[in-house]
């Protein structure tokens, strides 16, 4: 591409110096066979160019959208890399720019900023060098002209910088509070907000406005400087050069040749300022995105680890039993601190988790009994002690065969813009109709059968397009659909009304005797299903036991349970 803009552009430098020649040699000697060579020679040297320039835009398109699929490509995999605590303290309207208007910014500057900025070098060195072979005296006056063209870019090429990285700081802003706004809507409806909501985003708005305009007014004042220079360059070229001409120190000829290649250099003038205007954005934007790259993921295979993806383990039937020796879940005195947090969220955690055995974790809102469930499948690291699945530290597995192994499920349920089936089948992609099927009657998600393409019908955005309960079991049928070794739900049935959740809890019962499981629970209910319960209190474990047991030596526990009296009268019973 670079090879063919330079070829290109001393090929336009050639026909300059063929005009010296018709002027000089086939007009002045009236020969009218050299005129006719010269004229043919330019024509070629034209199509020439023009054939140069086709290849190198091809070869451009390619090479650049290439470029910008390849860094797109690695920052989506660096982001999938990073552990949940770096998406948990980052805007994803910030990302979101980064991976978008940051990597068109690099891919502009790559297709257009790059090239001309070494072609443009290249034509003032040779025409300069030209310039001083046709008249050296004039040559040299006309070259001093462009150094205070220098000094004015590297004015502005500090201060366009500050204000570059400003306005797409500004932007990853705006991106975050729209994206909050279009996903929050219905609060913002709900509560009467939308003219705050609007004077907010008008404010943010009115920011990045003010901030463009300061490049535009930098950038304005800057080209007009740059576009005085070749005029005055032209000028100063006819002025001398006529004198040059009736000293006989320059031919006709030469100085028409002068004058074209002189005018040659307007082009590369006036393209800089578009150069290092693209260039101090490509750069910020460059800066933005390795902020991301350099930030090292904090979850990852241990040394000597290699990742391979396991299969997800095979399905079980409904009536089988559990797999011996599959699903064993022991946490040996686990401690876990949030990065910079003064205290520890969760102290000494010991509990054993049989295969097959399901185990109900009870706390009040904030003890981390979702902190404790995610350090299971290594959205986390423990700080000290240790998570074990069938004797193995799970920081010795690698992550694609722990993850494999286990089914989640959260309170928060996460869906995607994509069908229910492809919901369903997330973490299995292969599997059949009949899987999804019996996953979803397990869920109770019959409601899927109502909807307008059945299975394949698209949910919308954060499956927006169905309730709160729907969403939940859709992923409750995706947690359990591989049949995994270890189940980890979070609060699965909080969202269900009374009828449904009894039909999804005896459903789920059978699922449970063939999976080890560890379950969030605040409904006597979900209590029942399990075999024994963790009364988790300030981050550590204060009692173990059956329901039963704990309703009548824990007060906690029965402070918890009774925030429900009507479900709990039932459980009681």
């Amino acid at each position: 591409m670079i090879g063919a803009a330079l070829l290109s552009v001393s090929a336009e430098i050639a026909i300059p110096l063929l005009t010296k020649s018709v002027v000089d040699s086939a007009i002045k000697h009236v020969n009218r066979t050299l005129l006719v060579e010269l004229g043919i020679l330019a024509v070629a040297f034209g199509l020439f160019q023009v054939f140069l320039n086709f290849f190198r835009r091809w070869v451009q398109a390619g090479a650049v959208a290439g470029m910008e699929k390849s860094m797109r490509e690695d920052l989506y995999a660096h982001l999938q890399r990073l552990d949940t605590g770096f998406h948990d303290a980052w805007q994803s309207g910030q990302l979101l720019s980064r991976a978008t208007t940051d990597l068109s910014a690099i891919r502009r500057f790559g297709g257009f900023g790059v090239v001309f900025f070494i072609t443009n070098i290249w034509t003032f060195l040779v025409v300069v060098v030209l310039l001083i072979r046709l008249n050296w005296w004039l040559g040299l006056i006309t070259a001093a002209v462009f150094v205070p063209v220098f000094l004015l870019c590297m004015a502005f090429e500090k201060r366009y910088r500050v204000l570059s990285r400003r306005v797409q700081d500004e932007q990853g802003d705006l991106a975050t509070y729209i994206e909050e706004a279009a996903t929050g809507i219905r609060v913002l409806k709900a509560l009467g907000r939308r003219r705050e909501a609007e004077a907010r985003h008008r404010e943010q708005a009115d920011h990045i406005f003010g901030t463009m305009l300061s490049m535009a007014r930098l950038r304005g004042s800057f080209w007009s400087g740059l576009d005085l220079v070749p005029n005055v360059v032209i000028g100063l070229v006819l002025l001398l050069g006529a004198l040059a001409v009736s000293r006989h120190e320059l031919t006709t000829g030469g100085l028409v040749a002068f004058i074209t290649l002189a005018l040659l250099l307007v082009w590369p003038i006036e393209a800089m300022g578009y150069i290092i205007a693209g260039g101090q954005e490509a750069a910020t934007a460059a800066q933005r995105v390795y902020e991301i790259f350099d930030m090292p993921p904090a979850v990852t295979n241990r040394p000597g680890v290699t990742e391979v993806r396991e299969l997800v383990p095979a399905q079980a039937t409904a009536g089988s039993q559990t797999r011996r020796g599959h699903g064993h879940l022991v946490f040996d005195e686990v401690t876990f601190t949030y990065p910079q947090a003064p205290s520890p969220v969760l102290r000494g955690i010991s509990l054993d988790l049989a295969p097959g055995e399901t185990v109900a974790l009870v706390g009040a809102t904030g003890s981390g009994k979702t902190t404790l469930l995610a350090l299971v499948p290594r959205l986390a690291d423990v700080t000290t002690g240790a998570i074990r699945l069938d004797g193995t530290d799970v920081r010795d597995l690698p992550l694609g065969v722990l993850r494999a192994r286990l089914g989640c499920a959260f309170e928060d349920p996460t869906l995607f813009s994509a069908s229910v089936r492809e919901n369903v089948s997330y973490g299995m992609p292969d599997a059949s109709e009949a899987d999804v099927n019996a996953a979803l009657a397990v869920a109770q998600a019959d409601f899927v059968q109502d909807l307008p393409w059945g299975l394949d019908t698209r949910i919308g955005e954060q499956g927006m397009a169905l309730s709160g309960g729907q969403r939940q079991r859709i992923a409750l049928a995706r947690a359990i659909i591989g049949r995994p070794h270890v189940l980890l739900l979070d609060d699965p049935l909080s969202a269900l009304d009374v009828h449904t959740e009894a039909k999804v809890t005896r459903a789920l019962g059978e699922v449970l005797t063939m999976s080890t499981a560890l379950i969030v629970a605040h409904r006597p209910s979900t209590v029942l299903l399990a075999d024994r319960v963790a009364l988790l209190s300030e981050g550590v474990i204060s009692a173990v036991g059956t329901h039963r047991e704990l309703l009548d030596s824990q007060a906690l526990y029965r402070d918890l349970m009774s925030a429900e009296p009507d479900r709990t009268a039932g459980a009681r019973r």
